[in-house]
């Protein structure tokens, strides 16, 4: 190989003719249109102006930026809280066992996100399963005791509903990269933890935790990044005050017509997440050294 690089060329270049064409150039023209104003109704100028970043300040855009990382990282805190313990399972279940729980973490990537949300709908909806079990628990307790009408509860198109459905979609993405690095763990660590008098919750917050450090870093990262930008849940699960800055950007693009303003705000996204990975990349390279 290190003598002709031909074979090397040729299985890479239609990968990269592919990226460079369908990824890298659409990216390149969304990101001058940043710089662009509306000259007509199908015209775009491109002026090299930042009054759409500038723009992407003000505080009604600031607040809605601060709202979805909020509820981005609600999400990814509790998808580390819900996802640790099941990853820990996994780690130390039987090889048998290990390979179905990994199959049912995996399953929900077999199945459209479209159609996973609308059997969420189906599930939270006022008729839905949870407000039907409810109704005939109420019903059985009414003919004991004498109780009110049954109200349903509203469990969509508020924020509880987006989180509900950002932590059902993304909690995969914790629990595989936790899974891996508690899978890598010196099992003998914790047992010598543990026969030197240190309680399992002292073992699992000294020793399990800061090696699985990585792992945790890792599904952070990528559990906040697609959290951030979701566009599907919180429009199908939300209410009107639910919107985050996905939306936005759809409605500048579609409804306003505003495409420049629009990539502002997709690349301040973007901008994000670059500095998201490069601190992580600065971490993990620290902790190597």
């Amino acid at each position: 190989m290190s003598s002709d690089r031909r074979p090397l060329a040729v299985t890479l270049a239609p990968p990269l003719f592919w990226l460079l064409l369908f990824f890298l150039v659409p990216l390149a023209v969304v990101w001058a249109y940043s710089f662009g104003r509306n000259a007509g109704l199908t015209e775009i100028e491109i002026s090299g102006t930042f009054a759409n970043y500038a723009r992407t300040l003000e505080p009604l855009y600031l607040g809605i930026f601060l709202k979805s990382a909020g509820v981005a990282g609600l999400t990814t805190l509790i998808c580390l809280v819900a996802g640790f313990p099941v990853a820990l399972a996994i780690t130390f279940a039987s090889d048998r066992a290990k390979t179905w729980l990994l199959l049912l973490v995996m399953l929900p990537f077999w199945t459209n996100l479209l159609i996973r949300t609308y059997a969420l709908i189906a599930v939270l909806r006022d008729e839905g399963y949870v407000n039907f079990t409810l109704e005939w628990i109420w019903a059985r307790l009414g003919s004991i005791w004498t109780l009110p009408p049954f109200v349903p509860l509203e469990l969509l198109h508020n924020n509880a509903a987006v989180i509900f459905g950002l932590v059902y979609v993304h909690l995969p993405f914790m629990v595989l990269p936790l899974y891996s690095a508690l899978d890598r763990l010196d099992r003998s660590l914790i047992e010598a933890s543990l026969d030197l008098g240190a309680g399992q919750l002292r073992t699992m917050l000294r020793v399990v935790v800061p090696l699985a450090l990585p792992g945790i870093i890792s599904g952070i990262v990528i559990t906040f990044i697609p959290a951030l930008g979701a566009y599907l849940t919180p429009d199908l699960l939300g209410g009107p005050d639910s919107q985050m800055i996905a939306n936005v950007i759809e409605r500048q693009f579609k409804r306003a017509n505003d495409w420049p303003f629009g990539a502002a705000l997709s690349f301040i996204l973007m901008y994000l997440t670059l500095i998201m990975i490069a601190v992580q990349a600065m971490t993990e390279k620290r902790k190597a050294r």
